[in-house]
């Protein structure tokens, strides 16, 4: 049997406008720590390019020839113009392309998610939001509305769907961050003290997580 939690829902203004209840499912859970690392690990492995690259001696251009005799110069035991120990030879043991992509059963994915926004929920740093639209986008009326709510700027703002006007609003605010329901990341969310969340947001992650759930069972 599913367990609720409830929470204030408040308004652009700062008001509190009704109560939402939560899934202690994906809300109330334990801080699995080890879990939230790996998945933290795992996506910031997999934005790595891995495209460093240097020319072994193999690989640069130039005679294989030996530079002078091994004996009898005075100087010291050389061999061609390639080798590393010589400016613009080679380079020993230096990096090649590779792949540091990781990979992460979904459902440990899904349970990092859930243990930092449970984590956000018990510290009190969730806020709920009635509705948060822009006709036009403008900075000073995405700051109004956070300084309402008493937030600072080092926000994540989650709504149901990306919202055009909403997005351009924050792209003048450096720690402030906007990203859709279906589309949030562990880097993201341990990487801002507020996690700001629209009531159509959270219904849709508690949709989504539901369908996976039951698809997973």
């Amino acid at each position: 049997m599913d367990k609720f939690m409830n929470t204030s829902i408040y308004n652009v203004s700062g008001e509190v406008v009704g109560q939402a209840e939560l899934d202690e499912s994906i809300f109330g859970i334990s801080y699995n720590e080890a879990v939230v690392h790996q998945a933290l690990v795992m996506q910031r492995a997999n934005q790595r390019q891995g495209t460093a690259a240097t020319k072994s001696r193999g690989e640069v251009h130039g005679s294989r020839r030996k530079l002078y005799a091994q004996k009898h110069t005075g100087r010291a035991r050389r061999g061609d113009k390639k080798s590393p120990l010589l400016r613009g030879g080679g380079v020993a043991f230096g990096p090649q392309p590779r792949d540091y992509r990781k990979a992460m059963p979904k459902k440990m994915r899904q349970l990092a998610l859930k243990c930092v926004i449970s984590s956000k929920m018990a510290e009190g740093k969730l806020k709920i939001l009635e509705e948060l639209s822009f006709e036009e986008p403008k900075t000073k009326n995405l700051l109004a509305v956070l300084k309402a709510l008493n937030i600072d700027e080092n926000v994540l703002i989650v709504t149901e769907n990306v919202d055009t006007a909403i997005v351009k609003s924050a792209s003048n605010m450096n720690d402030t961050k906007v990203s859709s329901s279906n589309q949030l990341s562990i880097l993201e969310l341990l990487s801002h003290n507020t996690l700001l969340m629209t009531i159509q947001a959270l219904r849709n992650i508690e949709k989504i997580w539901h369908a996976r759930d039951d698809k997973n069972a």
